[in-house]
């Protein structure tokens, strides 16, 4: 007997597959916005706020020991799956946006001053400028961006140009791009920005669902990801920082938590990682990524990636059998993302054309404007985006329900 398909293997493991939309079988192909969620995370959740619910760190009864322990094992369950040196390098967040702007506001109000350079890429998503923008308006400081070539890659050589003239403070990069798929050479890239004199950022929210991840082979000061993508809970992510970055940098919020004494006169701040953790946590978001994580790790992410590499192939080899219909981001490398442009055609238009057909697709700028004024796309892209449990036959269905589009709105 043939052996299962990895698709065949989980999918009952997630109970939206089974649903319909519109009358019609859900194709779920928006999962760089968001992943589904197995029944392994869905039912963490639950037994968490069901049998041992309690504000942790603080209480010395037996379920605020069980939620701490529970949370605390979360942190190690991350630390272990990116390489850290330490659980204290891992600090939960609301996810990546809230990650790097802690890094901005905290690391770049600390450090940038008049004239310097945060320097990022023209295939950045919003998260990665707008908190740069905010904090170098503050500071005097100013936001540069490498070029992207037109079939989605980086531009290498104005890369090593830009770290030439301008000798940035910081150098943002993402890790795998939302909205074309492109994996960039991280480690490459962190050495070159490191032996510049820069600190790095990698923004990890594409890959973590996506790729094997180790902090130490990329060799950066900073990786950011979050839970939703990673079929984990919304309102949930992580940053991680070299100690000795996190040691030197201020707290960003204030209040419980990330203090050791709190006086009138004065507050002494909490250690690491504690002391960027102010306030009560969204405690069942952070156990329910790390069983996530035991998820992915359970499959195996050599054998996710594999699976979604020969997706891309596939989709890219069917969609380009369309009249006037154009992949956007066509880089070697790339994670489970393919957006696409039909001539004459909106976006929106066949998005929602497809949504009646029961297919979940993505349309618009997928907060990566520059980008899109970059490529010359200003209604932006039509994108599917793929996870573990898609099927090719998924990938078939919507190519014809596409074409099927295509020619209602000819």
């Amino acid at each position: 007997m043939a052996s299962l398909t990895l698709p065949q293997r989980i999918r009952k493991e997630f109970p939206i597959l089974q649903r319909e939309v519109h009358g019609k079988p859900l194709v779920y192909l928006d999962n760089a916005a968001s992943a589904q969620k197995p029944l392994a995370v869905i039912e963490g959740q639950r037994e968490y706020l069901s049998n041992y619910h309690a504000n942790i760190h603080r209480g010395a009864h037996h379920l605020a020991q069980l939620a701490t322990e529970a949370y605390e094992g979360a942190r190690t369950k991350i630390a272990d799956h990116i390489g850290a040196a330490s659980t204290d390098e891992i600090i939960f967040t609301g996810g990546s946006t809230d990650a790097i702007n802690l890094v901005a506001q905290a690391w770049g109000r600390a450090n940038l001053q008049e004239g310097d350079v945060v320097l990022v890429t023209q295939m950045e998503h919003h998260a990665n400028i707008v908190p740069w923008q905010m904090v170098c308006s503050e500071k005097g400081s100013r936001l540069e961006a490498v070029n992207v070539h037109e079939d989605g890659t980086l531009d290498m050589a104005d890369f090593a140009a830009q770290l030439e003239r301008h000798r940035p403070k910081l150098v943002g990069v993402v890790h795998a791009s939302n909205t074309l798929g492109t994996i960039n050479p991280v480690a490459d890239l962190c050495a070159q920005a490191r032996a510049a004199g820069a600190v790095t950022l990698v923004d990890g929210s594409q890959a973590l669902p996506h790729l094997g991840i180790d902090v130490q082979e990329i060799g950066c000061d900073f990786y950011v990801a979050t839970g939703h993508k990673a079929y984990g809970p919304t309102g949930i992510g992580f940053l991680y920082g070299r100690r000795e970055m996190l040691e030197a940098m201020p707290p960003w919020r204030g209040g419980g938590e990330m203090i050791k004494r709190v006086s009138f006169e004065g507050t002494t701040y909490n250690e690491l990682p504690h002391k960027f953790e102010a306030g009560t946590p969204h405690i069942s978001g952070g156990i329910a990524l790390g069983i996530a994580l035991d998820w992915m790790n359970g499959i195996g992410t050599a054998e996710i990636s594999a699976h979604e590499t020969a997706l891309v192939q596939h989709a890219h080899s069917a969609l380009n059998t369309l009249s006037g219909l154009r992949i956007v981001g066509t880089a070697p490398q790339k994670v489970g993302v393919v957006s696409l442009v039909v001539e004459g055609l909106h976006p929106y238009d066949l998005g929602t054309l497809l949504d009646g057909q029961g297919f979940a697709v993505r349309t618009g700028h997928h907060c990566t404007e520059p980008l899109m004024d970059h490529l010359g796309l200003e209604s932006g892209t039509l994108r599917m985006s793929f996870a573990a449990y898609t099927t090719r036959e998924e990938i078939d269905r919507a190519v014809i329900a596409l074409d099927r589009a295509i020619s209602m709105l000819r």
